[in-house]
């Protein structure tokens, strides 16, 4: 995949995923503020933001594999992309208008009045973050569908993870920005309003420039041949049923029903995760821990830990203007990150072909380890800014190479998600067990061959050694996972599930280890152990062929 026009084309279908992670970015940022105006408190303002990422690890899986299985006419992956990304404009319009709409409807009472207007912000910021989130899935399998080849898949992922990268850097700076002293605010009617409204502008351009640009391969109704003495099919009966046909076809009555039949099999299949994602997705996890870790507390850290300022304090004050400016600089650190972050992935797929997968991604959290470890033990603030600067190496290595490897163990089946889980059955008069067949990589690449007893790839009887037999393909008692049918969606959603997981945690946990430590240094302190726990795991990971003889 070569060409200016190409590039172009991955562009044009990442604006997407760019203009959901400015919205995901600006919204959330902007959020905790309009809570605290309504009378939220902070220790619930925290509670209410773990909301989105709890649904998603509900609903992820079941919207990953549906897309795998849907066969609407529209598509695959679009009708989920339009409805997530409808429930993503609704959250938009809720959340500054929260306090219009509760007054419109709570017919003069005051006190239902905030009610009402909490329960609208807890509304849009759930919709928002939920949605926001959910809706990268069927983005990155479409790129999976539409990318077939391994080195142009990676060069879509890298472009994916530079949009994010880049979406986040404008999403962080957009609500920066005094948009109240300008002439937009003057007919819309000040900061939030004016800031949501150009949300809704960029996402609107950002869907339909995607959805004009994806073309998913697609399956058209087309009227049988006419039997003899049939007259022509323009009655009222048959143009209803052709409408029917059409209506159940359709793209949000496809959505449902795959959604409604296969959730318990999709579950299931949840549950029981190929070997290779397993251990891809545990070294994910870790990972995403301790960059989430960093990213959600680092501007406390500095404001509280770095600058000794107090958020308690009467503004004002010199604690109080000291962690103001803290925070200030902490959000120039996560800034620096998120351009970091934006030139790797643009330098990703150079840097996989001259040094190979496994050493860019471990490469990139022992950089991460590394940095995370001199915050923790510097006071000097040009150096931890820095530091942080270099996190953002991790952050676009976990947002483009696990993809890649998925695509890739989904490429070759036959080779990484083999039907090797069996069990002890009785056939015959003969015990049969896993070692009967057992599987071997041969010294060609890719090749699969059974011990002692197969030539090419094919079983047949050894009749020296009686202990083997050829595989009895889930017949006559032996059961066998099928990892065949599985589609990469459910595995790009479950690897979206770690990343959703490890914004769960923190926000839970982080606060009782901080108040047993007494210290903001613990949330560095915690995301640089965990930064070491995904590099453990993460040389665990089936990175190729060879790595499966071990």
């Amino acid at each position: 995949m070569t060409g200016w026009r190409s590039q172009w084309r991955l562009v044009l279908l990442n604006s997407l995923t760019c203009g959901l992670e400015i919205c995901v970015a600006a919204g959330i940022t902007y959020v905790p503020p309009l809570l605290l105006e309504a009378g939220v408190e902070e220790q619930y303002m925290t509670m209410v933001l773990g909301i989105g990422p709890v649904l998603g690890l509900l609903f992820i899986p079941l919207i990953g594999s549906a897309s795998d299985h849907c066969n609407s006419s529209y598509g695959r992956r679009r009708p989920f992309i339009w409805l997530l990304s409808l429930g993503v404009l609704l959250a938009l319009l809720i959340i500054p208008h929260a306090d219009v709409l509760a007054t419109n409807l709570s017919w003069g009472s005051t006190r239902r009045n905030q009610a009402l207007q909490v329960g609208l912000l807890i509304l849009g910021v759930g919709l928002l973050d939920f949605c926001g989130q959910v809706c990268f899935t069927p983005l990155e399998a479409l790129l999976s569908d539409l990318y077939r080849e391994r080195d142009d898949c990676g060069q879509a992922f890298a472009m994916f993870s530079f949009m994010v990268s880049l979406g986040g850097c404008v999403g962080y700076l957009l609500p920066a920005l005094d948009w109240s002293g300008g002439l937009l605010s003057f007919y819309l009617g000040g900061q939030a309003e004016c800031l949501f409204s150009v949300l809704i502008l960029i996402f609107v351009v950002s869907v339909l420039v995607t959805m004009k640009v994806s073309e998913e391969p697609m399956s058209t109704l087309e009227p049988g041949p006419l039997e003899p003495g049939q007259c022509f099919p323009r009655s009222c009966c048959y143009l209803f049923q052709c409408k029917l046909r059409t209506l159940k076809s359709g793209p949000l009555m496809c959505l449902l029903r795959t959604c409604w039949s296969m959730t318990p099999a999709i579950y299931r299949s949840y549950c029981h995760v190929p070997h290779v994602m397993r251990q891809l997705c545990l070294a994910q996890l870790c990972s995403w821990m301790g960059v989430m870790s960093f990213m959600l507390f680092y501007t406390d850290f500095v404001g509280e830990g770095l600058y000794e300022g107090v958020p308690s304090a009467a503004p004002g004050t010199a604690l109080r203007q000291r962690y103001d400016e803290g925070i200030r600089m902490g959000s120039l650190g996560l800034f620096l990150q998120c351009a970091t972050s934006t030139f790797f992935s643009l330098v990703m797929s150079r840097l996989v072909r001259l040094f190979g997968t496994r050493t860019v991604y471990l490469s990139s959290m022992v950089c991460f380890t590394v940095s995370v470890l001199v915050i923790c033990l510097s006071k000097s603030v040009l150096l931890v800014t820095a530091m942080s600067a270099l996190t953002g190496f991790a952050y676009a290595t976990l947002q483009t190479l696990p993809y890649t490897l998925t695509c890739h163990y989904h490429k070759e089946k036959e080779v990484y998600m083999q039907n090797s889980k069996t069990k002890k059955t009785h056939t015959n008069g003969f015990t049969i067990t896993r070692d009967s067949v057992c599987l071997t990589l041969d010294n060609g690449p890719g090749d699969i061959n059974h011990k002692s007893g197969v030539s090419n790839g094919h079983a047949h009887n050894n009749k020296d050694k009686a202990e083997y037999y050829p595989p009895l393909n889930n017949q006559n008692g032996l059961e066998s996972e099928d990892f065949e049918k599985r589609g990469v969606g459910l595995d790009f959603a479950i690897l979206d599930s770690t990343f959703l997981l490890s914004q769960v945690f923190p926000t839970f946990f982080m606060g009782m280890i901080v108040q047993f430590t007494e210290s903001v240094t613990a949330y560095i302190a915690s995301s640089a152990i965990f930064g070491a726990i995904g590099i453990y795991f993460a040389t665990h990971i089936i990175f190729d062929q060879k790595d499966l003889r071990n």
